[in-house]
């Protein structure tokens, strides 16, 4: 099939902290591959957990969340957040696990899903990257949501129609419904031409390697 650019699917959740990192190296990888004109990026909504309660955000420590979730210790979640906001440092990015406020991201991927309509959905998913992880703001809250929105582009109207209607509902769980078929069980998962996949925050020189790959074969198709 002949297509004018390869296509990059990327199954994520905002909450998610390796898939900020996984971003940043994706990114990384971009800059140093020759033909990151021709790369067509489309990020797809998955919930790494999908019981929290939708319609109100817990208000809960996220080292509480995390120790209850896996049945740790509360000492044994600190130090995983510590190891892996020394990861997100090393990408370039400054979490405060400290500030984070736990919520149910479905309400957030509706949004992503709107501005991807707009062409703004790699600036959303960053926008609600850094809300969560460095800025501590409530991605539950109807208001935060607007905030973050506008400042990607979006409007107040849009936004709120959004929150009211639910358009975009049906959007986000056909990508969570898509990533369970193609057996995503964890984010962030990288697909590439749909022959290629890498799952996690996996270092720069195998975003590169595989963009090369893929992009080898995909210029084959071409033809």
């Amino acid at each position: 099939m002949n297509s004018q650019k390869l296509k990059v699917e990327i199954w994520s959740d905002i909450m998610c902290p390796f898939c900020y990192i996984g971003k940043r190296h994706y990114e990384a990888a971009l800059e140093q591959f020759t033909h990151a004109n021709k790369i067509e990026t489309e990020w797809k909504s998955y919930q790494l957990d999908p019981d929290i309660p939708r319609e109100f955000s817990q208000q809960t420590n996220v080292y509480d969340y995390l120790a209850k979730r896996k049945g740790i210790s509360r000492q044994q979640s600190e130090d995983m957040h510590k190891n892996v906001t020394q990861m997100a440092k090393d990408a370039g990015l400054d979490y405060h696990f400290d500030k984070a406020i736990v919520a149910n991201s479905f309400r957030a991927h509706r949004i992503i899903q709107l501005a991807k309509t707009k062409g703004l959905g790699d600036k959303m998913e960053e926008l609600f990257f850094r809300s969560y992880f460095t800025e501590g703001k409530d991605l539950g809250s109807d208001e935060t949501l607007v905030e973050i929105g506008k400042a990607a582009g979006l409007s107040e109207t849009e936004i709120r129609n959004e929150l009211e209607n639910n358009n975009f509902s049906e959007a986000a769980d056909a990508d969570i419904e898509e990533a369970y078929k193609i057996g995503v069980r964890g984010v962030p998962f990288f697909v590439f031409n749909r022959k290629y996949a890498i799952s996690g925050a996996q270092p720069v020189e195998v975003f590169v390697d595989t963009l090369e790959k893929a992009y080898e074969e995909w210029l084959k198709d071409q033809n």
